[in-house]
């Protein structure tokens, strides 16, 4: 049943000291190898995941991301951040551009934003109406509870960030040259904006908080910190076993039957 209460997020906690390098890269590798069980388990029994992240700018969707994908098959673990929707998108189901990119047996699919666009920056930015808004919300909980129904595994996860860190994000966007391409005009549009998103995302919460795809809200003020933290949830809310794997040998290896070749090779240059 969908709950109507009011949605509230608080993130006024005592704040933990930022995690140090060693100690997140040797759990970020703990995780990393559970994910590959995961992975060979998920291929195994044939299972369908869907992950979706949603969050403010800045709020460290892409970064997780990356952290959960970085040691896994990208022929399993598929990634899907849909552009603008199309001239004819816009005429189609609001639900069926995101259908073809649902998973299939033996695939964990991750929506980097999603169908929630229409509940947050559609809503906020004036790309649809309000009338758009509430049949979406309406409309949501039943997808939602029709993917289930058909076997797909649902993980929702909401990137809450305050607006001290994300302001102190995005400003470290402008000034490093390597991020800079990650500032979009929206992104801009959207800073002045904070309490209208507020507006839009407990409205989602409250819409579409069900039984069957339930939110799960992560702090994200330490992004190394919040990494593990939504790689060991994800690993919790998908039963698995590792893959019996028999141990490989590589064989002897006879080099030296064919002559070094005087082909010219254009080498490149050794300047680091």
């Amino acid at each position: 049943m969908v709950s109507k209460k009011k949605a509230s997020v608080v993130v006024d906690v005592v704040k933990k000291p930022p995690l140090k390098t060693k100690e997140y890269e040797k759990e970020l590798r703990r995780l990393h190898v559970e994910l590959v069980k995961l992975q060979q388990w998920v291929v195994s029994k044939g299972l369908k995941v869907c992950i979706v992240f949603e969050g403010r700018d800045g709020a460290g969707k892409g970064g997780t991301i990356k952290a959960i994908t970085e040691r896994v098959s990208p022929r399993v673990f598929r990634v899907v951040a849909l552009p603008a929707p199309t001239d004819k998108e816009k005429t189609q189901l609001y639900f069926q551009r995101y259908v073809p990119h649902l998973p299939s047996a033996g695939e964990i699919v991750i929506f980097d934003r999603s169908w929630y666009n229409r509940a947050g920056v559609e809503r906020v930015m004036g790309f649809c109406t309000p009338e758009q808004v509430e049949k979406f919300l309406d409309g949501a909980p039943v997808m939602e509870k029709s993917m289930v129904d058909a076997g797909i595994i649902l993980l929702k996860y909401w990137l809450e960030v305050t607006p001290k860190e994300q302001e102190r994000r995005l400003r470290d966007r402008i000034n490093d040259g390597r991020k800079i391409w990650k500032l979009s005009p929206m992104d801009v549009k959207s800073f002045n904006l904070w309490d209208e998103y507020t507006v839009a995302r407990d409205a989602m919460f409250a819409a579409t908080d069900t039984a069957w795809a339930p939110w799960f809200v992560a702090r994200s003020e330490d992004k190394k910190r919040v990494r593990l933290n939504i790689i060991s949830h994800l690993l919790t809310q998908i039963p698995y076993k590792e893959i019996h794997v028999d141990p490989v040998e590589l064989p002897k290896r006879k080099i030296g039957k064919v002559k070094p070749t005087n082909y010219p090779f254009r080498f490149v240059a050794e300047k680091f």
